[in-house]
């Protein structure tokens, strides 16, 4: 009884297997998803980089170009959706 209730549990587990890498292989991003999914990574970076040294300044011209580059960077989030 025993042994047939462990060969049970074995052939579950190799097929939850299965299906998770079935599932894993439909939920992979194509190369277009992935590159623009690096873009909206690398701008929200440049975004925070931008957004601390905001905090940081105290020069009003280097304050006003902060503030455009962080609009700029805004709409590009903004277009990638």
């Amino acid at each position: 009884m025993a042994r047939g209730w462990e060969s049970k549990s074995v052939e579950d587990q190799i097929n939850e297997r299965e299906a998770e890498a079935k599932n894993a292989r439909k939920k992979k991003p194509s190369p277009g998803e992935a590159e623009k999914e690096v873009k909206r990574q690398g701008i929200l970076l440049a975004r925070s980089r931008a957004a601390s040294a905001l905090e940081s300044t105290r020069d009003e011209r280097y304050r006003a170009l902060l503030r455009r580059t962080l609009d700029h960077l805004d709409s590009e989030l903004a277009k990638l959706g």
